[in-house]
């Protein structure tokens, strides 16, 4: 006779943090004393937009768009900062 199984929930396993989200927050506390968040979302919402009027708007590209703009403008940013003020 076959044995019954008994119905067990199994526990779901927890994804490891991304690395890349340690590295996001670094970036950030570096240049938030400069830069506020409202201020680099506006920053990033500006270069967004180039980037679709570049590409003439076409549309299904926006997540792709705010992306590249948002590592481009963290980019600057961070040179900004390592370079260090501007005397």
């Amino acid at each position: 006779m076959p044995r019954e199984k008994n119905p067990t929930t199994p526990t779901p396993r927890k994804r490891a943090p991304r690395k890349a989200s340690a590295a996001i927050s670094d970036i950030g506390s570096n240049f938030s004393q400069f830069v506020g968040p409202e201020h680099r979302a506006a920053l990033i919402a500006e270069a967004a937009f180039f980037r679709a009027e570049k590409r003439g708007f076409a549309p299904g590209h926006e997540v792709e768009d705010w992306l590249a703009a948002e590592s481009e403008v963290d980019e600057k940013l961070m040179l900004a900062v390592e370079s260090g003020p501007q005397v």
